[in-house]
C-alpha cells in the first residue's frame, strides 16, 4: 500500500523526537545531572522534571504513534493530532514571552508552532493522507477473476 510522502516524513518527525527523549532518558539513567532534563520540555508537555523513566516512557509513546502512522493506523492519526493541537496550545506561552524582544527564541518557538499547525493540517485536511487512511480502512476482499 502507498503512504503520501508527507506521512512518511510525519512518521519519521515522530521517530526523531522518540529518539531524543529516550537517549536523554538513557544518559539521565547512565550519569544523572549531565543534561538538564529541561531540553524535552517541548515535547513532554509538563513531565520533564519526572526523571529520566517519564523521557523514555513519552519517547516510547511518540514511537508508538509514529509506528502507527506509517502502518496507516487511524488511532494513530487521531493521536497525532491532538499531541499537535497540544502542542501549539503549550508553544503559546513561549512564543509570546519571546516577543519582547525578537531574538532567536522567537523564531525557533515561532518555527515549532507553524511545523505543528502544517502536520495538524496535513493530517486533518489533506486528501491524499485522508485517502491512504481510507484506503487502510476499507475492507479489501479478494477477486474472484478466475471463477
Amino acid at each position: 500500500m502507498e503512504r503520501p510522502v508527507s506521512l512518511k516524513v510525519i512518521a519519521a518527525l515522530f521517530f526523531l523526537v522518540a529518539a531524543y527523549l529516550v537517549v536523554i532518558g538513557i544518559a539521565e539513567f547512565v550519569s544523572p545531572g549531565t543534561l538538564a532534563m529541561t531540553r524535552a520540555t517541548g515535547i513532554t508537555y509538563g513531565r520533564e522534571l519526572d526523571g529520566p523513566q517519564t523521557a523514555i516512557s513519552i519517547g516510547a509513546g511518540w514511537a508508538l504513534v509514529g509506528w502507527g502512522l506509517y502502518r496507516l493506523h487511524n488511532w494513530a492519526r487521531w493521536c497525532a493530532i491532538v499531541l499537535m493541537v497540544i502542542g501549539v496550545a503549550g508553544s503559546v506561552p513561549a512564543v509570546s514571552a519571546a516577543a519582547r524582544d525578537l531574538s532567536w527564541r522567537f523564531f525557533f518557538s515561532g518555527a515549532q508552532v507553524m511545523v505543528r499547525v502544517v502536520i495538524g493540517w496535513l493530517l486533518v485536511a489533506s486528501p491524499e493522507v485522508i485517502e491512504a487512511f481510507a484506503r487502510k480502512q476499507a475492507p479489501q476482499f479478494p477477486s474472484n477473476k478466475g471463477a
